[in-house]
């Protein structure tokens, strides 16, 4: 798929930065989990952690490389906003979950999180990460900015229902593309890996060097 050729060669997108080995050690700590449908999140509850399980596979599905599950992307999510992000961060996480959830009950007409399959995500997820014109874009960011900054000081705030949508499915998008190409399968199998480097060649053409792919580490 042209999806998983784009995956090999973009870089992290989501915006916060981490260490390295921070990443490694989180994506470690979560190779030996259960399936998704047993899985117990440690910042989401079990209903909605199952539908953000299928949310990253709708993102991230099972071609000639693992689904998103496959490699723990749903886990490392969980425990990266857990363990990691600010508390504001984590409460806007969960209040902008709580309004696609919603949206995601309402559209597919269904009354439980563990009845929701991919077919009642992906029209959502379409649209919410549509591509977006730079002016859309614009707005998008300050009305984020806006919110935020109202809430760090204390003022009352709410962010519409597409805001808070378009705002969940890119973080969780950005998440999992991140935690994706952070995973030891992608990062030994899919990507270009060396562990123990070798010359350095300060300019080579990146078809012979790597065919194309980008370095995993």
């Amino acid at each position: 798929m042209e999806r998983r050729k784009a995956l090999k060669n973009i870089g992290m997108v989501f915006g916060y930065t981490i260490a390295a080995p921070t990443a490694f050690s989180i994506l470690q700590s979560c190779s030996e989990k259960a399936a998704f449908a047993d899985w117990i999140p440690s910042f989401f509850d079990k209903n909605k952690g199952y539908a953000l399980a299928q949310m990253v596979d709708v993102i991230l599905p099972k071609t000639d490389t693992p689904s998103a599950t496959e490699v723990n992307v749903h886990v490392f999510i969980d425990k990266f906003i857990n363990e990691v992000l600010p508390e504001e961060q984590q409460l806007f996480t969960k209040s902008t979950l709580d309004v696609f959830m919603d949206k995601v009950l309402s559209e597919s007409g269904k009354n439980s999180f563990e009845d929701i399959d991919a077919g009642d995500l992906d029209p959502l997820l379409s649209k919410y990460l549509a591509k977006q014109t730079d002016e859309e874009e614009k707005i998008q960011q300050n009305t984020i900015g806006a919110y935020m900054k109202a809430i760090n000081t204390g003022e009352k705030a709410e962010l519409n229902q597409d805001a808070a949508c378009k705002a969940f499915a890119q973080n969780i998008r950005n998440m999992a593309v991140w935690a994706y190409k952070t995973s030891e399968y992608v990062g030994e199998e899919v990507l270009a890996y060396a562990p123990i480097p070798g010359e350095y060649i300060g300019c080579g053409d990146v078809e012979e060097l790597t065919q194309g792919k980008a370095w995993s580490l």
